[in-house]
């Protein structure tokens, strides 16, 4: 793989994408990956964020220097060479339509989901734990009794998902999409206080963990 294609794949960009596409998906990403989101005492993510922040400036910058200037170079092989790079083992492929796809019980913790389509995937019993999912799309998604303790949410789309039973604490929902998602039992208190982050997220018709349903 050139850096270049390197650049548009650190950045989560088709070949060839315009400046401002490249400036929006910098500001994403180091929003996803900003060490301020991420639990101070797990260093090994921690880390893992410093060296996407790193990578993630370095491609901005290559790929604004050679556009602003103009090179014939920003324009990339076609995107099917880059398939010997991908994976089977998990489902990590940007932009895989994964929608269905059974993953009931699965050990997906501390992946990096963000930007996939599972809408309607089995993820019942799954460990999400530390796992992101920033855009992810989980419309109509069993996550039932999933344990999504510190998953990071962002933006998701969680649209009549099934979350009955969920372990929720520690989760950042904000500016997610729960309309009319089932709730139900999840867990997302100790005692009174709040420990799920729903800044901004969309509530209603949502079934809530006390049977209650979202006004």
């Amino acid at each position: 793989m050139s850096d270049l294609e390197r650049y548009y794949r650190v950045l989560e960009l088709e070949p060839g994408a315009t400046l401002e596409e490249v400036n929006q998906a910098y500001k994403d990403l180091v929003f996803v990956w900003h060490p301020d989101r991420i639990p101070k005492d797990n260093l090994r993510l921690q880390q893992k964020a410093q060296d996407k922040l790193k990578a993630i400036n370095e491609a901005r910058e290559k790929l604004r220097s050679l556009k602003t200037k103009h090179q014939p170079t920003v324009h990339s092989p076609p995107p099917q060479q880059e398939k010997p790079s991908q994976t089977t083992q998990q489902p990590a492929k940007q932009n895989s339509d994964l929608s269905g796809k059974d993953y009931s019980r699965a050990n997906l913790s501390n992946k990096d989901l963000s930007g996939r389509n599972l809408s309607y995937a089995n993820l019942s019993g799954a460990n999400l734990s530390d796992t992101f999912m920033h855009k992810v799309n989980l419309r109509g998604a069993n996550l039932s009794d999933a344990n999504l303790f510190r998953a990071n949410l962002l933006l998701a789309d969680l649209r009549e998902a099934n979350l009955r039973g969920a372990n929720l604490i520690g989760a950042d929902l904000s500016g997610t999409d729960l309309r009319g998602a089932d709730l139900t039992g999840a867990r997302i208190r100790s005692g009174e206080r709040l420990l799920v982050k729903l800044i901004g997220a969309n509530l209603a018709g949502a079934i809530m963990p006390d049977g209650a349903i979202y006004q």
